[in-house]
């Protein structure tokens, strides 16, 4: 790393500033940095990490959601290296699994450490709680999207897609629309077929360790966000937490032949001067937050084009049981019926990712809007029995306690034809990141990496 520095410490120094703390102006942030320039970065939280980060829950540090990153998620896995971030002792890699637990009616499908496409083969051959109709209509569709280059010429719904292609019913239930709503937060019946197809060209499609799931064993503002805010304090910029930007002006204190400057006016002036002038400014905040900066800054007052994202909710459920209270494996699928008040997709056993949460298991719900309308006991009750009949442990019904964490507008619902902006503004040195702006991924930690790396060579 320090020879890259050397290499760009011929570069004039410029000084940037970064509107949101989450995962994609972190990645500006550094991107930046590393590059030789000194950011400000500017948070209106008390910490960084955005819509995925820690919280304090009964006196521990838990994520706001429990997250699984892929193998594919190279800018995510670059960044982190670039940070110095060891891979081994803060992520759990895991082979491609969809495991439902002993007689819950599911499926156990464990990909084989074999090379590519041979481990996904062999692990649906070995494969129970599919018939030979759902192996060879899974094993079709998958060499057809591959012939097509995991191409569609018009996008569809998900549902449509999986129709057309003669997935058995069985098949959709166990796996496609589990892997979509881990995938996508959004309904098969709205999903994006063309997203869909690009998650899984580059995870079942590419090489092995693409399709590997990385599990976080530490919480996620401890993952990244914090080791890049010392990454970039140890190199001369600033993080300003609690400090929330109203708008962005053009700078007076500069003559006309240079290139324009940006001034920051914000909620807080502690380590800030408000007469710094920045050569460029990343909004790296949520969509409605960032048209709301740029329609404030453009000279004629017209508000710029822009989508209009609907958004689906996230519910994580942490129960904690005594400690000796362990699952078979680190994580299950769940067979959810909403209709049967049976609510949890997904069950990760935490105490073996961190033995200092041991006893603590975290049940996720995508598309949760339905779930977010109970109240939140009731939805931990209906959980927690839920549990206690699917592994069929009666003591599963009685936790210690339960916490249960929505995030509403957890990520943009992810629909057919979705055009998403991308990073560059009509503003000359304004830029935008985030998860939502143009890219082949929905909603993911790598859609906002990229995103921010993308949006700090533009401004460059």
């Amino acid at each position: 790393m320090a020879g890259l520095e050397n290499l760009h410490s011929h570069v004039m120094q410029k000084h940037y500033a970064i509107i949101g703390g989450g995962w994609a102006g972190c990645a500006a942030a550094v991107e930046l940095t590393q590059a030789g320039h000194r950011v400000t970065l500017f948070e209106a939280a008390r910490n960084l990490g955005g819509r995925a980060r820690a919280v304090d829950c009964n006196g521990m540090k838990l994520d706001n959601g429990q997250h699984i990153l892929l193998g594919a998620y190279t800018a995510t896995l670059d960044l982190m290296l670039r940070l110095g971030i060891d891979e081994q002792q803060t992520m759990l890699r895991l082979p491609l699994q969809m495991r439902y637990p002993t007689n819950s009616g599911g499926m156990d499908l464990l990909t084989q450490r074999l090379p590519a496409p041979w481990h996904l083969l062999f692990g649906l051959i070995r494969s129970t709680g599919l018939s030979k109709t759902d192996k060879f209509a899974l094993l079709r569709f998958l060499s057809k999207m591959r012939w097509m280059n995991w191409h569609l010429a018009n996008d569809c719904s998900v549902a449509e897609l999986l129709t057309r292609y003669a997935q058995t019913a069985r098949s959709i239930q166990l796996l496609w629309r589990p892997l979509c709503l881990a995938a996508l937060n959004t309904p098969l019946e709205n999903a994006s077929a063309q997203v869909f197809l690009h998650v899984l060209r580059d995870s079942l499609g590419a090489r092995r360790s693409a399709s590997d799931m990385l599990i976080p064993r530490v919480n996620l503002t401890n993952l990244l966000p914090q080791q890049a805010a010392l990454f970039i304090e140890q190199r001369g910029g600033k993080v300003q937490y609690g400090t929330t930007v109203q708008a962005i002006n053009r700078s007076t204190l500069q003559s006309q032949c240079q290139s324009p400057k940006w001034q920051i006016a914000t909620t807080a002036n502690h380590g800030h001067d408000k007469n710094d002038a920045f050569d460029g400014v990343v909004i790296a905040t949520q969509a409605k937050h960032a048209q709301a900066l740029l329609s404030k800054a453009v000279t004629n007052n017209a508000s710029p084009s822009w989508t209009t994202f609907q958004y689906e909710a996230i519910t994580t459920c942490y129960l904690q049981y005594p400690p000796n209270y362990k699952l078979p494996h680190v994580f299950f699928a769940l067979p959810d019926d909403a209709s049967n008040d049976t609510w949890g997709q997904f069950v990760f056993d935490r105490g073996q990712l961190d033995a200092q949460q041991a006893g603590l298991f975290a049940v996720v719900i995508s598309a949760a809007n339905a779930a977010i309308e109970l109240e939140h006991a009731a939805l931990g009750t209906a959980i927690a029995r839920q549990l206690s009949k699917t592994f069929a442990m009666p003591e599963l019904a009685h936790p210690i306690w339960v916490k249960v964490i929505s995030e509403k507008r957890a990520t943009f619902a992810c629909t057919t034809g979705l055009i998403r902006p991308n990073n560059a503004t009509t503003l000359t040195g304004v830029v935008i990141a985030g998860d939502y702006t143009a890219s082949d991924y929905p909603a993911t930690l790598e859609a906002a990496v990229q995103s921010g790396i993308r949006a700090a060579r533009l401004i460059v």
